[in-house]
């Protein structure tokens, strides 16, 4: 039986030194304690996913051939599949080498470069056209690169090649039906070929990405395992049977699958893995009294711990009793840091400074935006003052409409609800309250309010939210046309123009927005480029 150990492991993007440090760790790990005869890793390992314009720069791949060559010449005892940016003769490769004694032995291109949502390797690198099938041990073992094991062309290659056994290195994202995806993909490449596949992925939060781990393996007999660790580090150890194409699990925990316990998760290490490694070590945000705040700081104390979280009351003249109070119940519940610091001293001499330019004219949102702005001035000032970063607190369902002010409750570093509709945010709240208690049952039944103008209420701007996500949700991450969204769910042909004109207008505040975890299939920021200024207007009404 062959012993493969599998690395599903944060690598940093960029750190080369500290992934190649790891990586030498896991190879005498995987080499003396498991007892494995070979190692994988995903991919992109050695400089961490994605690399983006990193691998431009002539330096940055420098060093990273001389951490390769110092992984090169330290593996021995075990075979290594290593994962690197290659540069050959004017163009950079995806590949994976496969490493044995001080040599490699083999070398893999990826050939399907994923130009689509968050990546754009075409950018950065050249595609390949060949298989590599290596003998272990008198077992064939082909090695293809995350987007090539999604078509029947690499893995086909590689079964042509001889191969007894397929793996798949992997640098995949977590979207909500990735999980569902990932093992109907493996089904189908093993109906094609009869192989038993290995599906490694990484974990980690990078940027708007959070790589979910949950590798994946499946037999000669088309049996798919349980998923792996979901967002945790493991190196998990499998051995493969070349006379019955059989797999089995020596160490391999179970990751959860289930929705909500899943997506608290991801935007959890997202939250996380973006502080910790932007040298963060503390969290701060602004505390309503309303369900957006409530579901952040629950994440924020739940990632780096109640004691690393700075939460701030800033009331001003149209601030409930009731949000003051709720917001001091949930201090209280998580054992966060709590503040309370008035804005209306800053609104008044807001309005002073501007009662000339103003007068004569009614009060709109003006006025209302200048109180988020004040808030949003003092939580910076607060931010700058002690190194916090700042959490922006809105939802998709707000960022895509543009209920949400620049500059003012958008300030923020990181925007860990960016890709939550609002239903997903009270899902989780109450999913959350199951744990333990988190959040005040008042902030989950109360109606949603700005509280910027007097007995000001959600509704009163945008449609109910149970139809409004109803309209996001095909608009924006389906991109189906207006017509068959009103057909397809009854909903009034002049509010979902009326929706999706606002998502139109609204394109340059979310430009200017913080990143935020992305968990469907079509976030905001690089999933979906929609110009600022643009000529087709969803909104206007047929005549």
């Amino acid at each position: 039986m062959l012993k493969i150990a599998l690395a599903q492991y944060d690598f940093e993007v960029g750190h080369v030194t500290a992934n190649r440090d790891l990586i030498i760790e896991l190879i005498g790990i995987a080499r003396d304690r498991d007892g494995a005869d070979l190692i994988v890793f995903p991919e992109l390992a050695l400089v961490g996913c994605p690399p983006e314009d990193l691998v431009l720069r002539p330096e940055f791949m420098r060093r990273t051939e001389e951490a390769f060559g110092e992984i090169l010449s330290s593996a021995r005892g075990i075979d290594v599949v290593l994962p690197w940016p290659r540069y050959e003769g004017g163009n950079r490769f995806s590949s994976a080498a496969w490493l044995r004694n001080g040599q490699v032995v083999g070398i893999y291109d990826k050939w399907h470069l994923y130009n689509h949502a968050a990546f754009d390797e075409q950018r950065y690198f050249a595609s390949g056209h060949s298989a590599m099938v290596v003998e272990l041990a008198g077992i064939k073992v082909g090695v293809v690169i995350c987007e090539d094991t999604w078509t029947a062309e690499c893995v086909g290659a590689a079964a042509n090649a001889g191969a007894d056994l397929v793996v798949s290195l992997n640098a995949s994202p977590y979207d909500l039906d990735k999980h569902r995806d990932r093992g109907g993909m493996l089904r189908q490449r093993n109906a094609e070929t009869g192989l038993p596949l290995i599906y490694l992925n990484c974990v980690g939060g990078q940027d708007e990405l959070v790589f979910d781990g949950h590798s994946l393996a499946i037999d000669a007999a088309g049996d798919v395992s349980v998923p792996a660790p979901l967002c945790r580090s493991h190196l998990l150890t499998v051995g493969f049977n070349p006379a019955n194409g059989g797999l089995a699990y020596f160490d391999w925990p179970e990751g959860e699958t289930e929705e909500l316990p899943v997506i608290y998760r991801v935007l959890k290490t997202g939250l996380r893995d973006y502080a910790l490694k932007n040298r963060f070590r503390t969290l701060l945000l602004g505390l309503s009294g309303g369900i957006d705040s409530a579901l952040c700081a629950a994440l924020a104390a739940d990632a780096l711990g109640p004691e690393a979280v700075h939460a701030v009351m800033l009331p001003s003249r149209h601030t409930s009793e009731l949000s003051l109070v709720l917001a001091t119940e949930q201090i209280d519940l998580l054992g966060i840091h709590g503040d309370n610091i008035a804005i209306e001293p800053i609104f008044q001499a807001s309005l002073q400074q501007l009662s000339t330019a103003f007068a004569g004219t009614r009060e709109n949102i003006a006025e209302e935006n200048l109180q988020a702005r004040a808030r949003g001035m003092l939580l910076m000032a607060l931010s700058n003052k002690f190194g916090h970063l700042l959490l922006a607190t809105g939802n998709k369902s707000e960022l895509a409409v543009g209920y949400s002010t620049l500059y003012g409750d958008m300030c923020g570093g990181f925007s860990p609800l960016k890709d939550c509709l609002k239903d997903t945010v009270y899902r989780l709240a109450e999913w959350r309250n199951g744990i333990s208690p988190a959040i005040p049952a008042g902030v989950i039944n109360r109606p949603p309010s700005a509280e910027l103008a007097p007995n000001q209420a959600d509704r009163d701007t945008l449609p109910p939210y149970r139809l409004l996500d109803v309209i996001i949700e095909a608009y924006l991450e389906q991109d189906r046309p207006i017509s068959e969204i009103v057909d397809s769910t009854g909903i009034e042909e002049r509010t979902v123009r009326h929706v999706a004109g606002m998502v139109l207008s609204a394109e340059f505040k979310r430009r200017q927005g913080a990143p935020g975890p992305r968990i469907t299939g079509k976030a905001f920021g690089r999933d979906r480029c929609y110009p600022m200024t643009s000529g087709s207007h969803d909104s206007a009404i047929k005549r």
